[in-house]
Parts: C-alpha cells; sequence; structure tokens
C-alpha cells in the first residue's frame, strides 16, 4: 500500500512542467487505454501540456483519469461504451445516475472542462450485425435530458462517434453519397437531435484502412501531397481521400434535411506496425500532410474552414482486439511507454521535429525473456502459439518491424511479450524449459524488444484482485463462525 501511494505522490508531482508551442486550432488526440500497463493520467496530461495539445477525446469516463484533468484548460471529451447503451436507453433515471457520477462531480469551478459525452462508439458498424441500431438514439435523448436537468446543457453536448461506414457513394463520388438504407430511419433521428442540440456529427475517417482494404486503392490518394489520382465531381476537385470522404458526409447531410449541422472528425490517423503500410515513414507522411492542411485552415471543396479534430491515437495499445488487422494495437504516435516513433509537428508548421516526451514513466526491471540457446526448436510450436495469444505477436508479420526475424528470434520476441505482459513473473519465462531471462537487451534493428512500464492502473488491478480474495477469505471465516 505504502508503494503505491508514493506511486500517486510521484505522478501527481509530474504534472508541473512546461507547454511547448500549441497544437494547430481545433487539433486533440485521442487517449484509449486498451493496454496491459496503461499509462498514469497525471503524465498524459503533462505530455499533453507539454505538447500544446489542449483537446482530449476519451473512450469511457473512468474517474481517475477524468479527474487528472481538472484545472486544466484541456477539452475533455468523455465517451459511453456500447455495453452500457441498453441501460441507459430504457431509463431516465439510469441515464440520470451516470451523469452525476461521471460528469457532474467533475465539472465546478477550476474542474475539469467537459464539453462533450460521446454516447457508444461506432455503434452501427456491419459487424454488430443492428445489435445497438434500437438504442443509441435513445440513450442519447436521455443522457442529454440528464445534463439539461442538471443545468449543464448550455456547456456539454451528446453526440455519438460513428464510422465512416455510415454513409456510402455507390459511384465513390461525393455527390452520390447518402446515408445506408439500413440505418436511414435511426440515422435521420440522430441528426435532427444533433441539428437541434447544436451538437456536432462526429465521424471516424481512415484513409489507411482504405489502402489496406482494396490492394488497387491508389496510395497517394491517402496522403495530402496532391500526386497521382484526383477526382472531378460537379464543380468540386479532389486529389486525396480524406476531402472526398468528408463531403460525401456533407452531401448525406444535405440530402437527409440537416445541412447545417457542424461536422467534427472523431479518428483519423496512420499506424505504424502489423502491416505493410503501417510504419514510421508513412505516419510521418500522412500527419505532415494533414495537419498542414489543417494548419492552413482551407478545409473541403464543400467545408471550407478548420475542421475540429482528433488525431488516432495517443499510445499503441496491446490488448486491443486485431480482428480489424494487426495494426490495430500500433495506432499510437507515442509508444506504450510514451517516447514518441517520429517527427511530427502538432502546429502544423511542417517541422521536421520529434514530439515531446511523456516525463516521469518508470520502468519493470531490465530484464527479457528470451529461447535458450540449445533448446529444442523442434518443440516450439505450442510454446509460441501459447506466448502470442496472451502476448503481443502483432509485429512479428511479414513486412512489420519484427518480419524478419528467424524462427529463434520469432520464439524470443513471442517469450518476452507475455513475460513483459505479466509483469516479468518468473513463472511467465518457463514455456516447457525453453526461455531463459537474460539482462542484455535482444532488440534487433527497427524490432523492438519492450520493457514494461511501472503502471499504477495495473497496481489498482492487482490490489482490486487482493481485496477480492481478502473479502472471499473473511466471508469463508464468517460462515464458520
Amino acid at each position: 500500500m505504502w508503494a503505491f501511494c508514493m506511486i500517486l505522490v510521484l505522478a501527481h508531482c509530474q504534472l508541473q512542467g512546461g507547454e511547448g508551442a500549441e497544437a494547430v486550432s481545433g487539433i486533440g488526440v485521442n487517449w484509449g487505454a486498451i493496454a496491459s500497463h496503461p499509462m498514469d493520467p497525471p503524465i498524459v496530461v503533462n505530455l499533453l501540456k507539454d505538447n500544446g495539445i489542449k483537446k482530449v477525446k476519451l473512450f469511457d469516463a473512468d474517474s481517475w483519469t477524468v479527474s487528472a484533468f481538472s484545472g486544466t484548460d484541456i477539452e475533455v471529451m468523455v465517451g459511453i461504451p456500447n455495453d452500457q447503451l441498453k441501460e441507459l436507453s430504457k431509463d431516465q433515471d439510469n441515464a440520470e445516475d451516470w451523469v452525476k457520477q461521471n460528469v457532474s462531480k467533475h465539472v465546478h469551478d477550476g474542474g475539469v472542462n467537459i464539453r462533450y459525452v460521446s454516447v457508444g462508439n461506432e455503434p452501427f458498424l456491419k459487424s454488430y450485425n443492428g445489435s445497438f441500431v434500437g438504442i443509441t438514439f435513445p440513450a442519447m435523448e436521455n443522457v442529454q435530458k440528464a445534463i439539461d436537468k442538471a443545468g449543464l446543457g448550455d456547456k456539454i453536448k451528446v453526440t455519438t462517434a460513428l464510422n465512416a461506414d455510415v454513409y456510402e457513394s455507390n459511384s465513390n463520388k461525393p455527390s452520390d453519397g447518402n446515408f445506408r438504407k439500413d440505418i436511414y430511419g435511426v440515422m435521420k433521428q440522430i441528426v435532427k437531435f444533433l441539428d437541434e442540440k447544436k451538437s456536432p456529427f462526429l465521424v471516424n475517417i481512415y484513409p489507411f484502412l482504405s489502402l489496406y482494404q482494396n490492394e488497387d486503392f491508389p496510395e497517394d490518394y491517402a496522403f495530402f501531397e496532391g500526386h497521382g489520382k484526383s477526382t472531378d465531381d460537379k464543380n468540386a476537385h479532389y486529389t486525396n481521400m480524406f476531402d472526398a470522404n468528408l463531403d460525401t458526409l456533407v452531401w448525406s447531410l444535405k440530402k437527409i434535411g440537416h445541412p447545417n449541422v457542424s461536422i467534427c472528425v472523431g479518428e483519423i490517423g496512420w499506424p505504424t506496425d502489423g502491416d505493410k503500410n503501417a510504419n514510421d515513414k508513412n505516419a510521418n507522411r500522412f500527419y505532415q500532410g494533414f495537419l498542414k492542411k489543417m494548419a492552413s485552415k482551407k478545409g473541403t471543396p464543400l467545408h471550407p474552414g478548420p475542421v475540429n479534430t482528433y488525431l488516432f491515437s495517443l499510445f499503441d495499445e496491446n490488448m486491443k482486439s486485431v480482428a480489424p488487422g494487426d495494426f490495430e494495437r500500433h495506432w499510437g504516435i507515442f509508444r506504450y511507454d510514451g517516447k514518441p516513433k517520429f517527427p511530427i509537428d502538432f502546429s502544423g508548421k511542417g517541422e521536421d521535429k520529434m514530439p515531446i516526451g511523456a516525463k516521469g514513466v518508470r520502468y519493470q526491471e531490465h530484464k527479457w525473456c528470451v529461447l535458450k540457446n540449445n533448446a529444442n526448436k523442434s518443440a516450439l510450436g505450442g510454446s509460441l502459439s501459447y506466448a502470442c495469444a496472451g502476448g503481443d505477436c502483432t509485429s512479428l508479420c511479414p513486412g512489420c518491424s519484427c518480419g524478419n526475424l528467424d524462427a529463434s528470434g520469432n520464439a524470443s520476441y513471442a517469450f518476452n511479450q507475455y513475460f513483459q505482459i505479466n509483469d516479468q513473473s518468473v513463472e511467465a519465462c518457463d514455456f516447457e524449459g525453453l526461455a531463459t531471462i537474460v539482462s542484455k537487451d535482444p532488440s534487433k534493428g527497427d524490432c523492438y524488444f519492450p520493457i514494461a512500464i511501472i503502471s499504477s492502473g495495473n497496481i489498482l488491478r492487482v490490489m482490486q484482485n487482493v481485496v477480492g480474495i481478502l473479502i472471499g477469505f473473511t466471508l469463508i471465516f464468517t460462515t464458520f463462525m
């Protein structure tokens, strides 16, 4: 307990720090924490301040995370996960309780600058088979009513983060864009609600995914130099996928009868590993072009002017689902430990400089788990599969940062990932006698073998488990008394 308290004190002290040059006006970042060792909130707040980033989008409303922004001028969007939509949609009291616990208690003089609540995250993805179609809008209504009842309706607005697949164009021309037929009814309700409440339409746009999903997609069209393919549509000329996609939304809003709804880009970014097109070079190219574009405030042909945008994402997340692709765990501008991966100029001036990394991050011991030199490599199959199932092997794919390792290197990488995720436990470096712990860094070239950080979030989970065990023993003892 003493060690845990010391970590909290140190983290609080790390809030002290200077601020760097301000990011482009209207530019924020997404901060997800689906990681085995999430970054401590005070350290993250300091990182944002150092890089002049004044807007952050969260995927839940974790109290420790949200309260870390108290007293700062950083604008916060909190999120409500999809698995909470049902309860919030069916009972107004549930929505009022949620707002009381997750919004009202943080908003006071000198408190947290919460401006938006995103009810659900991409709830209309086709892969969900309509699970959230009937409950997202009722949940949005109830949460907004609860915010209004709390006297915060003028300041805090409700929206929902939507994937760009909620609209489509059969011809790939923006002017043919319209909302999907299977969700047209609910989209009409949501757009009308957003228009009436002066809330933004929050859309996630990913040029990388267009390139990933279609081998014939012209690569240059995913970036912003204006090379290669272009599209002419009526009086508009498009040289990149982002402009064309955003204007497809503009047309869709116009056709549904609400052309004046403001648009905010909830997610946009480029991953750095897990696919042949996901690397530091392409990420640098993408962000350099995009941030220059945002700094120019020119917008798109049909949406001139600046667009509020949240970059995706702040850190890599090694526990995210890889169902969409191995790249899902590598969207971070910063590594899992807050170290920057590539030059990025948040001011949009195009300067080739590294952002300021996280300060005060503490690592576990400098040791790694690797394959023994004399190990029987023919017996690796089961152990390798086990390590990858419980760890993260998404950097081992062809064309990825560790894709050139031999069989021994693959095993060592997998073993170490499992070892670090399990807090360097001796039991996590056995693999039927094939593995051993070493103190020499086995990283090779671009292939980085990580060391786990000391994470208060991870310690909290351990302490919760210990408390649960103690409660269990107490109940057992009471039963037998």
